[in-house]
């Protein structure tokens, strides 16, 4: 099996699930990088440290090379191309760490059926309230590196996920960000054979039009949205 790593919280939580069960075995991590910036799509993180967090992890990790600014046609086209591989190479089952966003879940396999891959989503329909304390209890931390400015405070970017978090979030916003109100670097847990080393660094604000179809990490929508970026070195 291959793990759809987006480098967060949500993956973390659902790696560590699939590990404890017999009926896989995870030997890939797959993540999506804009090879113009060098950093994961979406999240905004540089891919060495990207690799340092695999490394950490203990699983070979391969890369879907997206351009500066891809459509939904580029995407698509490379990623057909990565799963042709992938199935070449015996592949048939993919894992996800979603929870509850069915539009999100029925384009991954809908997208994945004609190669026969089977999606699996060890996370699906959890509360997201137990999942976070969950995450926090077994030991997994994890860091904010990007946020909907609509929804959170400039504040909130760079902080730890921990109790204080929890209770400093707004009443609107999920407690595991599933809505994409904000997204996490997961650095120490259970899966990890040690932390890996960071520092915080520039804190960006930008600007994006809405997406209009769904995407590896985004959903259907209009106008423009702003996020902000913590960069980690």
């Amino acid at each position: 099996m291959y793990f759809n790593w987006s480098s967060g919280k949500d993956a973390a939580l659902a790696l560590f699930h699939l590990q404890k069960d017999e009926q896989f075995q995870i030997d890939k991590l797959l993540t999506s990088i804009n090879s113009h910036h060098n950093r994961v799509s979406m999240h905004g993180l540089r891919r060495e440290v990207l690799v340092k967090q695999a490394e950490a992890v203990g699983i070979p990790l391969d890369l879907v090379e997206l351009p500066e600014q891809p459509s939904m046609e580029d995407y698509n086209q490379e990623m057909t191309r990565v799963v042709k591989k992938l199935q070449a190479e015996g592949y048939s089952d993919s894992a996800f760490g979603d929870i509850f966003l069915e539009d999100l879940r029925h384009y991954r396999e809908e997208q994945l059926k004609p190669f026969g891959i089977e999606c699996h989503f060890p996370l699906w329909k959890r509360d997201t309230k137990e999942l976070i304390r969950e995450f926090i209890n077994r030991g997994f931390r994890a860091v904010i590196i990007c946020l909907n400015a609509q929804l959170l405070d400039k504040s909130f970017l760079g902080r730890e996920i921990d109790e204080d978090f929890l209770a400093d979030l707004p009443a609107n916003v999920d407690p595991c960000g599933e809505n994409g109100e904000f997204h996490t670097f997961c650095f120490d847990g259970p899966i990890f054979s040690e932390p890996v080393k960071f520092t915080l660094g520039e804190q960006v604000f930008k600007e994006y039009k809405s997406p209009k179809k769904v995407d590896e990490n985004e959903v259907c929508g209009d106008g423009s949205m702003g996020f902000w970026f913590c960069d980690l070195e």
